[in-house]
C-alpha cells in the first residue's frame, strides 16, 4: 500500500456536518477583502483569542488535517482555499493591532513602556502570536502541496497605507524562508524559552505554532531545525516546569523576570490550547495528563451531552476583561486530537442541541452568542473562533492528528499519484484517496452553490481505465474533466 493509503484508510466518508463545515470556510475564504461577517468576536481591537488571524489559521490547520488524513487524493479541493485564507491572513486588518500592543502597557510590561516604541513590523519583534502563524500556515501549504508559492521573495509580505493618516506606505516583504530564519533566530538569542506574543509575555502555546512551522521547513527543505528548537525548548523549560503545582500548564512566563504564571483558575483554553498543539512533538507528555486535566473542566448534562466550565471572568485595573476564551472549541479540538471520541461526542452533542447550528447552501456553523446560558442553566455562549472554525476542526481531526503532520509526513511517491487536482466550488467530496493504486472518489454537486460542477483528475496514468457511476468514460493525457451530474453522489475510480 502507499502511504496515502495509509494515511486515509479507516477514516471512512466525510458525513454531511463534516462537508458542511469545510463548505462554511470556503464561503469565508471567499468574501471581499475586510468582510469580516460572522467573525467579530466580543474584544475590541484583534488583540484577544478571538481575532481574525486566529480563525484565519485554524481553519488553515483543520483544511491540512483533513487533506493529510482524510481526503488526501483531493489537493484541488484545498489548495485555492488555503491561499485565499492566507490572502486574508496578510491583511492590515489582521495585524495592524501590533502597532499598539508592541508600545506594552499592560499589567505584564507596563514598568517596560519607557524602553518600548510603536511597531509597524508585525513580525520583527515579539508577537509569536501571529508570526508563527503566517510561518506555519505558508509552510503548511507548500509542504501538502509540493509547491515552493511561499519561497518567492516578498510572497509574504505586509503592507499598509491609508490617505487619512500614517504617511508613507509601510511595506515589510518576508517570505517562507526568511521568517522562518527570523523566528529561529529569535528563538536562539531568547535561549529557547520561546517568543513573546506581548512584549515580556512568552506562552507556551504560541510558540507551538513555531515548531510545527520549523518541522513544515525542515521537510520542504531538508534541514532540522525542528529538532534544534525541541532540545533547546525542552532544556529552557526544564527550569521552570511544564506543569504548575495543581498538574495544569503553565500559561506563561516573563521574559525579563523570569517568574511564571500558572494556569491559576484554571482557565480550559490553557490545558486545551497548549495540549492540542504539543502533541505535534511531546505525545507522551501530553497524553499522560490529559485525562485528569480535562476532568476538571467538563460539565455532564443531558442525554449525553456535555459542557465546558469556564473561569469566571478577570478584573484588572478596575475592568472587566471581555475577551473570548473559546473554551467549548478548544476542548473540543484537544479531545480529538488525543481520540477522546466519547468527550468530543458528547461536546458536539451539546453545541447540536443548545448552540443553535445554522445551515446556509449547504455551509454548517454556529453563530455567535453571547448569552450564557438558556433558562435550565445549559451553556449557550459561543464564540466565532468556536461556531466557525474549532467545532469543525475538532469534527475533521482524527486521533493524533497534528502528530501525524508533523511526524509521518507525505514523500514524493504520494504526490506522483492519481489525484483530484481542480474542484469546482459547487462540487462535495466525501471520499478521494489511493488504495492499492486505484483512485476512489465520491462526488456530489451542490446546486444552491454557483460553479460548474466538474473536477478535473491529474497525473493520469497510461493506459488507465475511468469509472464514473460505473460507466466507463475516455482518456486522452494526464487529465480529464469529469462533469458530476445533479442528483445522488457518484462513485469515481480511476483504475490503472
Amino acid at each position: 500500500m502507499t502511504s496515502t493509503t495509509t494515511a486515509a484508510q479507516g477514516v471512512g466518508l466525510l458525513d454531511r456536518e463534516q462537508l458542511g463545515h469545510l463548505r462554511h470556510w470556503d464561503e469565508l475564504s471567499r468574501r471581499q477583502p475586510n468582510d469580516w461577517s460572522l467573525m467579530q468576536g466580543k474584544g475590541t481591537g484583534q488583540d484577544d483569542f478571538g481575532g481574525y488571524r486566529f480563525q484565519l489559521a485554524y481553519m488553515v490547520y483543520g483544511l491540512a488535517l483533513t487533506h493529510r488524513h482524510r481526503l488526501p487524493a483531493a489537493p484541488g479541493l484545498f489548495r485555492a482555499t488555503i491561499q485565499r485564507l492566507i490572502d486574508k491572513l496578510l491583511l492590515p486588518e489582521v495585524w495592524l493591532y501590533w502597532r499598539d500592543v508592541s508600545r506594552g502597557g499592560s499589567v505584564f510590561n507596563a514598568h517596560l513602556a519607557d524602553r518600548l516604541h510603536e511597531e509597524w513590523d508585525p513580525v520583527v519583534r515579539d508577537n509569536i502570536m501571529y508570526s508563527a502563524y503566517v510561518q506555519s500556515c505558508a509552510l503548511l501549504h507548500d509542504h501538502l502541496f509540493a509547491d515552493d508559492r511561499y519561497a518567492v521573495p516578498g510572497s509574504l509580505t505586509f503592507r499598509h497605507w491609508s490617505f487619512f493618516w500614517g504617511g508613507g506606505e509601510k511595506r515589510f516583504p518576508y517570505d517562507r524562508d526568511s521568517l522562518t530564519e527570523h523566528l529561529y533566530w529569535q528563538m536562539v538569542r531568547n535561549g529557547y524559552i520561546g517568543i513573546a506574543c506581548e512584549p515580556n509575555c512568552v506562552f507556551q502555546i504560541c510558540n507551538q505554532p513555531a515548531i510545527l512551522g520549523f518541522r513544515m521547513h525542515d521537510l520542504v527543505t531538508g534541514g532540522s531545525r525542528a529538532d534544534d528548537v525541541v532540545a533547546g525548548y525542552e532544556r529552557a523549560w526544564a527550569d521552570f516546569g511544564r506543569l504548575d503545582a495543581a498538574g495544569h500548564y503553565n500559561m506563561m512566563l516573563s521574559e525579563d523576570s523570569r517568574a511564571v504564571r500558572a494556569n491559576e483558575a484554571p482557565s480550559p483554553w490553557v490545558d486545551a490550547w497548549c495540549g492540542a498543539l504539543m502533541n505535534t512533538w511531546n505525545r507522551e507528555f501530553v497524553h499522560e495528563h490529559y485525562p485528569s486535566q480535562v476532568a476538571a473542566f467538563l460539565v455532564p448534562g443531558p442525554d449525553g451531552t456535555c459542557s465546558v466550565r469556564s473561569a469566571p471572568a478577570r478584573q484588572v485595573m478596575g475592568q472587566p476583561v471581555v475577551t473570548d476564551t473559546c473554551d467549548t472549541g478548544w476542548v473540543a479540538a484537544w479531545a480529538s486530537e488525543m481520540g477522546d471520541r466519547a468527550t468530543l461526542d458528547a461536546l458536539l452533542a451539546h453545541a447540536d442541541r443548545f448552540m443553535a447550528p445554522t445551515w446556509r447552501d449547504g455551509a454548517l456553523y454556529y453563530p455567535r452568542n453571547d448569552t450564557p446560558t438558556d433558562a435550565d442553566g445549559h451553556r449557550t455562549d459561543i464564540e466565532p473562533m468556536t461556531g466557525n472554525v474549532l467545532l469543525g476542526y475538532a469534527r475533521l481531526n482524527v486521533p493524533d492528528g497534528l502528530w501525524g503532520l508533523y511526524n509521518r509526513p507525505w514523500t514524493a511517491e504520494h504526490h506522483a499519484e492519481p489525484a483530484l487536482v481542480e474542484v469546482d466550488r459547487d462540487v462535495e467530496v466525501s471520499r478521494a484517496e489511493v488504495v492499492d493504486g486505484v483512485l476512489h472518489a465520491r462526488l456530489r454537486r451542490e446546486t444552491a452553490v454557483p460553479g460548474d460542477g466538474t473536477v478535473t483528475i491529474g497525473r493520469v496514468p497510461d493506459g488507465a481505465r475511468l469509472l464514473v457511476g460505473g460507466a466507463d468514460v475516455p482518456l486522452d493525457g494526464e487529465r480529464v474533466v469529469v462533469r458530476v451530474p445533479d442528483g445522488p453522489t457518484v462513485d469515481v475510480a480511476l483504475l490503472p
